[in-house]
């Protein structure tokens, strides 16, 4: 990913998000907060590229979890856009939710950096994937609004990975 030469994967395109602010004020419900962003951005790149979800083998967003994951599918059901299996997020992936008792699952930029540099492109390595949209997903927030009970925005960008060169 970090060469022009080489036999991938490649970045083919890249979708910057903008800020979501949906009111909550919560800040134990980061996957509330993020998935409206996340929503936005997805459903911008799908209108920039002219791709629909079944383009990808796989749709990642950061580190919504499990509610936060829910939301999104919802946002686009709500559009009448199914992601059906292809929709996963890495604060649910970085676990076990079966085996392990992690609540929602995981959150923060790790879950990001972690699923996507070890399980998602060894995945495309050996030919799981061909093609993933990954979506990075944050909180803008602070202590002092959190204290404030200011609401936390969200933010989101994509990028479109891909074994081949478009």
């Amino acid at each position: 990913i970090l060469g022009a030469d080489g036999a991938g994967p490649y970045i083919t395109h890249a979708t910057m998000g903008k800020i979501v602010d949906a009111g909550i004020v919560d800040a134990s419900n980061m996957g509330a907060a993020m998935a409206p962003a996340a929503h936005d951005t997805l459903s911008a790149h799908f209108a920039d590229t002219g791709r629909a979800p079944h383009y990808y083998d796989a749709i990642v967003t950061g580190d919504l979890g499990v509610l936060g994951q829910d939301i999104v599918r919802d946002l686009f059901m709500d559009d009448g856009v199914e992601l059906g299996p292809r929709y996963m997020d890495c604060g649910v992936l970085v676990y076990d939710i079966e085996a392990q008792d992690v609540h929602a699952g995981g959150s923060g930029c790790g879950c990001s950096a972690s699923v996507l540099s070890g399980h998602l492109l060894r995945g495309m390595r050996n030919g799981v994937w061909k093609k993933i949209l990954f979506a990075g997903t944050g909180a803008l927030m602070s202590p002092t609004m959190t204290l404030q009970g200011e609401s936390i925005p969200g933010i989101c960008h994509a990028v479109a990975i891909e074994s081949e060169r478009c």
